[in-house]
């Protein structure tokens, strides 16, 4: 696998569960069509698995899936995507594995990673903050809603047993 594109690299290895297209784009809030582009240019590339051609599909891991949620949120907010794929790189560069204390702030030109509350409250000091991020409150939101759709699935799958099941007797 090719290690490259992850975001975080903080030891743990990307065997999480592998999650489509679809998925990763309704638990980010975003239509596929920016998924596609996304990885197209190459901003959020799909760690599981990416796509090799037609037919094939991408699965996207949790870290992509909160990525994508966290671009959003920032295009939201009027900041550039130039902007936007600089704060990826440098989350990349700072390779952190706290993400709970971990907070994207931006003066809606540029984005600044802020690690600390220290760091937050400089930064408001110079009047450069407009608006912040905090990424462990997005990861909780993603991880409930990927909860919520694997609750759901095993909910069909469960339903579809049962009438497989009705029709053998």
């Amino acid at each position: 696998m090719d290690y490259e594109h992850l975001l975080f690299t903080d030891g743990l290895p990307a065997t999480d569960i592998g999650y489509r297209g679809a998925s990763a784009a309704a638990a980010a809030g975003i239509s596929y069509r920016q998924l596609d582009y996304w990885d197209r240019t190459q901003l959020v590339i799909p760690s599981i698995q990416t796509a090799t051609g037609s037919g094939s599909q991408r699965l996207y891991g949790f870290r992509d899936i909160l990525v994508l949620k966290l671009v959003k949120r920032l295009l939201d907010t009027g900041v550039s995507l130039q902007q936007i794929r600089l704060a990826v790189e440098q989350l990349k560069a700072a390779g952190m594995s706290d993400l709970s204390n971990t907070t994207l702030m931006s003066d809606g030109a540029r984005v600044y990673l802020c690690t600390s509350q220290d760091e937050v409250i400089d930064l408001l000091g110079q009047g450069q903050g407009v608006f912040g991020i905090a990424v462990g409150r997005v990861l909780r939101e993603v991880e409930a809603t990927l909860v919520d759709f694997a609750a759901e699935e095993a909910q069909i799958t469960d339903e579809l047993a049962a009438r497989r099941a009705r029709k053998i007797s």
